[in-house]
């Protein structure tokens, strides 16, 4: 495992605690989103956007660009959170999130919102939509990886595993898919709701080469993300062990969190934890 030094694992928490506040900041003042979900792929997301992604927002179309989708797209305000602290348009913008004919729709919208790779919705999609960006790198002899963020409940879906399949075929190893497995979906624990152990050994039927980490170490994060990049010769999973609202002890491994916001007392209280007044 890389030795990425200390500052550098700091700094990344620090920006993984910002997208924290920020999404339910967004989630609270809404009204309406998935908090659980965003906490939990908050240092994921932190790692991606502050340190690996190869992006530039001053040229959110830049053909040599690396690509990300997220794919559990719900998520949304993880993501524009994540847009915004890059650069990709103002803070200010976040407080619009929803509200409609703005760029930044209730699930993200590549033809409105700058740095959005794909249009997300119904949950599934990125793996196919993502083997297609890997193979356009190809035809175009392009440098850059496509990064695609799942849910592990998303991942009972077949079309996930459709896509696992056909990247058997093609061998597309400029693509990193990443799983937020924090064992939690919308009504339940995802092992009582339909379980997908063995789930590493599925990946691997499929023929992807696979690396279980825990997805709050950003030290692991960093190391298995540089990890996947150095494999070419085939697409790689990072199976990362999460917990559903990461952060807020309240809301840590509950279902209920999955998609509904905080009152106001709540919100308050969460706050105060993740600022490290409730520590």
């Amino acid at each position: 495992m890389q030795n990425h030094g200390d500052k550098v694992i700091a700094d990344l928490k620090t920006q993984a605690n910002y997208l924290r506040r920020q999404s339910l900041t967004m989630i609270y003042r809404r009204q309406a989103g998935h908090p659980g979900g965003c906490l939990s792929a908050a240092d994921i997301v932190a790692a991606l956007y502050f340190k690996v992604l190869r992006i530039d927002p001053k040229k959110p179309d830049w053909e040599d660009r690396d690509h990300f989708i997220l794919s559990k797209g719900h998520a949304s305000a993880l993501l524009y959170s994540a847009l915004a602290r890059r650069g990709y348009f103002t803070e200010s913008e976040l407080e619009h999130w929803g509200k409609l004919e703005c760029q930044l729709q209730g699930h993200p919208d590549r033809l409105k919102t700058p740095g959005v790779d794909m249009t997300s919705g119904i949950l599934g999609h990125g793996i196919a939509i993502g083997l297609g960006l890997s193979l356009a790198a190809r035809l175009q002899k392009r440098d850059y990886h496509t990064y695609v963020l799942l849910g592990d409940g998303e991942c009972q879906g077949g079309i996930i595993w459709e896509s696992a399949n056909a990247c058997a075929k093609f061998n597309p190893g400029n693509l990193i898919a990443i799983v937020d497995y924090n064992d939690v979906q919308l009504d339940g624990a995802v092992h009582d709701i339909m379980p997908m152990e063995p789930f590493a050994d599925k990946w691997r039927s499929f023929r992807w080469e696979v690396i279980s980490i825990d997805g709050h170490d950003m030290g692991q994060i960093l190391s298995a993300l540089e990890d996947a990049a150095s494999m070419t010769r085939r697409p790689v999973v990072i199976i990362a062990r999460t917990v559903k609202g990461k952060g807020v002890s309240f809301m840590e491994n509950k279902a209920q969190w999955h998609g509904i916001p905080p009152n106001e007392e709540q919100y308050a209280a969460a706050m105060a934890e993740l600022s490290g007044e409730g520590s």
